[in-house]
């Protein structure tokens, strides 16, 4: 496997596909809305020069489905994919033998990369996790890795710790966050790393990551299930090194976003992908609630979301 090739098929926007549920009893998955969203996205741009589609990821849902309903998802973007982008398949888990399943169910399945992030509840120690990704390299060897620092919700990752999974081979994202303080955490792993793995900027620092010192090549971005044309426009910016026009894209049409959730996320339901699937409601495409513990915002939240679509310019609103 060409896993030099695979770290360059993994720049540009990581988008996570969210999963629409039916509004009926249980909330079964729509598999048919998964298919409009995929062929939203690539129609609209988001093909291998610009982006890797995440199936099953947090925004995806991936905590309130079974083992089954995960591989479905996955099964219905890879089909409706058809080889158009590069697909990361979500391997988020608690448990190693499950995430053994996960990895030999996403090579099976044709993805380029599997999500690993540190098992959640217990505070796992660094070597604990050293076995987890080893364990998902060792089950599915010809795709690449891309680990997950979840520092919010499981054991954050030291230095000394992305040194050491830099060793295996077939480990070639690092989807990269971290709390801020004066050490610049975020700084020294980017920099340092930037080399041997594809960075993923999750921290929303675009318009520094992507500087050459630092040199993150991709960026988790939510705008781009609604937006897909400001993904785009990000990644040409960073390919002609426009950093003003980042910041200013960040501050004046991503941050009102981002402030929302923010805002929803403390005072009313907290989760992920909620504000994602209401957006994509906006402009026309299936969407739903997330699956409960975390609630419909879809009644309180609708005008506000709108207003804050309005004001950013984001095109194809159909509502009034």
């Amino acid at each position: 496997m060409d896993f030099e090739k695979l770290k360059s098929r993994l720049a540009g926007c990581y988008v996570t596909i969210p999963t629409p549920f039916e509004d009926s009893a249980g909330f079964p998955v729509n598999h048919p809305a998964i298919r409009t969203y995929v062929r939203f996205l690539i129609d609209n741009g988001l093909n291998t020069e610009y982006a890797t589609l995440l199936a099953g990821g947090a925004a995806g849902d991936f905590s309130t489905m079974s083992f089954e309903e995960r591989i479905g998802v996955g099964e219905t973007v890879v089909d409706e994919a058809r080889g158009r982008v590069p697909l990361a398949f979500g391997g988020q888990s608690t448990s190693t033998l499950e995430l053994v399943r996960l990895a030999q169910a996403a090579q099976s399945m044709g993805f380029d990369f599997l999500q690993v992030s540190c098992p959640f509840y217990f505070t796992h120690t660094e070597a604990d996790f050293e076995e987890f990704v080893m364990a998902a390299a060792k089950a599915a060897p010809n795709i690449g890795i891309i680990v997950y620092n979840t520092f919010w919700t499981s054991t954050s990752l030291s230095f000394g710790m992305i040194d050491r999974l830099a060793g295996i081979e077939n480990v070639v994202g690092l989807k990269w966050a971290t709390p801020r303080t004066d050490a610049m955490e975020f700084e020294d792993v980017t920099s340092n790393f930037s080399k041997r793995f594809t960075i993923i900027d999750n921290n929303l620092f675009f318009p520094y990551s992507a500087m050459p010192s630092l040199g993150a090549q991709a960026f988790e971005v939510h705008l781009c299930n609604y937006w897909p044309e400001w993904g785009i426009k990000l990644i040409d910016e960073v390919k002609a090194q426009n950093y003003a026009e980042i910041a200013r894209m960040m501050v004046e049409e991503a941050m009102p976003f981002y402030k929302l959730w923010v805002e929803i996320e403390r005072g009313y339901t907290s989760g992920d992908g909620y504000l994602d699937k209401l957006c994509m409601e906006l402009i026309g495409l299936p969407s739903s609630r997330c699956r409960p513990p975390t609630r419909d915002i879809r009644e309180n939240y609708r005008a506000r979301t709108l207003d804050m679509m309005r004001a950013a310019g984001v095109p194809r609103l159909v509502a009034n």
